[in-house]
């Protein structure tokens, strides 16, 4: 695999800093399922790299500790951490709110069959990877079968409440391009979404998260391969936005990492780019007395992805 951080380390992308710490992301681990071709974790079944028990059980704590309103869970596929149940009902004990991103096929899967009903007792938000409502292009994506899997997943996911009207169970769905190009308008996306999952398969859904590819990883190495990195980066930048930058979600989250480490977001973390200024790198055990408030952010050219066009972020299309 292609190495993208010698080309994204030097930047001229504005500097940036922290505001309040709204936001606990944590990779619990790159085991998965499935092996997106887009993934920027280069997940996989036979990632061994999962957080430690240790790391787990100081969740809890960080979350009290620093008043997090949002625990966002991710992987891989992070229902299969054997300690992910547990953790969800911790934090919902501390009124925290629990996100899972979710690739909606390991609801189909065996050992998993009642994660779903786990989910929607505990009131968990759910965001699932959806990147077309056609079933050649999410195969194209993410595998063979995978499309009908996920239907069944969100029709199992309704018949539950997710995504109907006057429920209280949030369920989000993410597109992600194809290839080396920004995400389309997010509202007019979102409505064909609506549109054709329910007249063809009965689907509903809260909303539509629109995310560019970033070029790091699998995706990066991928482009870089093509050569076409250089024209995405261009691309990129040449689409940067400067009223992005206040509602970029460095500014209120923290990223950690399966070992524990923090990291300003989730493409810093792949690409093992620590906070900045620190002496030593910091970990989860940090948040127990450090507030992170108007600390510097640490920025690379993959910055421009969040700040292109209408914006990208854990939570689609930036606010306008």
């Amino acid at each position: 695999m292609h190495a993208t951080l010698p080309l994204l380390e030097a930047t001229d992308f504005p500097p940036i800093n922290r505001g309040e710490l709204h936001t606990l992301q944590v990779n619990l681990g790159y085991l998965c399922n499935q092996s997106c071709v887009h993934c920027h974790v280069n997940a996989g079944p036979t990632r061994t790299e999962m957080m430690d028990d240790e790391h787990i059980a100081l969740i809890p704590r960080i979350l009290e500790a620093r008043n997090i309103q949002l625990l966002d869970l991710t992987g891989g596929a992070p229902e299969m951490h054997p300690r992910f149940r547990e953790l969800v009902m911790a934090a919902g004990a501390l009124g925290v709110k629990v996100m899972d991103r979710c690739n909606l096929t390991i609801l189909q899967e065996p050992g998993y069959e009642s994660m779903a009903e786990f989910l929607a007792q505990q009131g968990v938000d759910i965001v699932a990877s959806m990147p077309c409502y056609s079933p050649a292009n999410v195969d194209q994506q993410r595998g063979n079968g995978v499309f009908d899997k996920s239907i069944a997943a969100l029709q199992a996911l309704n018949a539950l409440g997710y995504g109907r009207a006057g429920s209280d169970l949030t369920l989000n769905l993410v597109y992600n391009p194809l290839g080396p190009s920004l995400p389309p308008e997010q509202g007019a996306l979102e409505a064909d979404y609506k549109r054709e999952l329910y007249s063809h398969f009965g689907i509903e859904f809260n909303a539509l998260f629109t995310l560019a590819n970033m070029p790091i990883k699998r995706f990066g190495s991928t482009l870089i391969s093509k050569g076409q990195f250089g024209t995405y980066l261009q691309l990129l930048k040449d689409a940067y936005q400067p009223h992005n930058l206040a509602s970029v979600m460095c500014r209120s989250l923290v990223s950690v990492d399966w070992q524990g480490y923090l990291y300003d977001c989730d493409f810093n973390q792949q690409l093992d780019l620590p906070l900045a200024g620190a002496t030593s790198r910091p970990r989860l055990q940090t948040l127990l007395d450090s507030d992170l408030s108007g600390r510097e952010i640490r920025v690379a050219e993959h910055c421009y992805g969040c700040t292109a066009g209408q914006g990208s972020s854990c939570g689609g299309a930036l606010p306008q």
